[in-house]
């Protein structure tokens, strides 16, 4: 039994080291490509002067008085950072679903139409592994981005609200992925346009879940307004704009996933195949 756990735990600690690797690439296209659309997110949500602004307005006035490299403000952090917190949360997930390749971690789960207990134990781990390292950098880059100075003791401000939103966030994206794998298979299967649909659609689905959360991230992270609880944030949103509010910033945060996230996915499917080809990963 001794054995047989140990080499369960040697299995997991190889597809981790794997999907770190993975991560390095996903992390790597995602923020090349998604940047810009980030930083008018950010902007719409928590600066001063782009409370009413749109989308386009936000996007032409950041590029005109500023030019692309006003676009890629605050890229530095996310850069490095989203190559490690990304490898780190489906390195995270990776060693959490093979660990419990068992009985339990194998139970389908009622009324899912097939999903696993451990693929939610997984986004589980996955979002606080991300959450601990994002952080930090997620307060760099805003601050940047808002054009505020940053200070070392402030570096895990908003770590509560962070770690809830990937939980979430990330518990929601494998769970779309998993549901896709299953059900659309031959469509997953296709190198470029299967990874590009089923990574742009699950991480947008996943962050329609979770928007307002992201909101109240940016605000609490870019010290928008008085100091406050989330909750209190967010009635304070909802009495001054309605519900909908709570979703100010979602067309380019959207835009940014959408594409983002899609090609990163198709990077990580064509490495996944290679480790597959040579015999690292079933």
């Amino acid at each position: 039994v001794v054995e047989g756990r140990s080499l369960c735990v040697c299995i997991s600690l190889a597809f981790s080291t794997i999907g770190l690797g993975t991560g390095v690439m996903y992390g790597f296209t995602s923020v090349a490509v998604g940047q810009p659309w980030d930083t008018v997110k950010t902007k719409m949500q928590a600066q001063k002067g782009f409370e009413d602004a749109g989308m386009l307005k936000t996007f032409a006035k950041t590029f005109r008085e500023h030019g692309v490299t006003g676009l890629y403000r605050g890229a530095l952090p996310p850069l490095f950072g989203s190559m490690l917190f990304r490898s780190v949360q489906f390195g995270a997930y990776e060693a959490a679903y093979t660990y419990l390749n068992n009985d339990l971690g194998r139970c389908v789960l009622p009324l899912t139409g097939g999903l696993q207990l451990r693929v939610i134990v997984g986004g589980l781990f996955a979002g606080i592994a991300r959450a601990t390292i994002e952080t930090p950098l997620e307060y760099v880059k805003i601050s940047r981005q808002l054009q505020r100075s940053w200070r070392l003791r402030d570096l895990y401000r908003g770590y509560s609200i962070t770690c809830f939103r990937n939980v979430a966030l990330l518990t929601t994206f494998f769970i779309m992925v998993d549901t896709g794998k299953r059900n659309a298979g031959a469509l997953f299967s296709s190198p470029v346009l299967g990874p590009f649909v089923t990574g742009g659609f699950a991480s947008t689905a996943a962050w329609l879940v979770i928007w307002p959360l992201e909101l109240m991230k940016s605000q609490v992270q870019g010290h928008y307004g008085p100091e406050a609880s989330i909750l209190s944030r967010m009635r304070a949103v909802v009495v001054e704009r309605g519900i909908l509010g709570l979703y100010r910033g979602l067309a380019p945060g959207i835009i940014r996933s959408f594409i983002a996230n899609g090609a990163s996915m198709i990077v990580m499917h064509y490495a996944q195949r290679k480790v597959t080809e040579w015999g690292l990963r079933d």
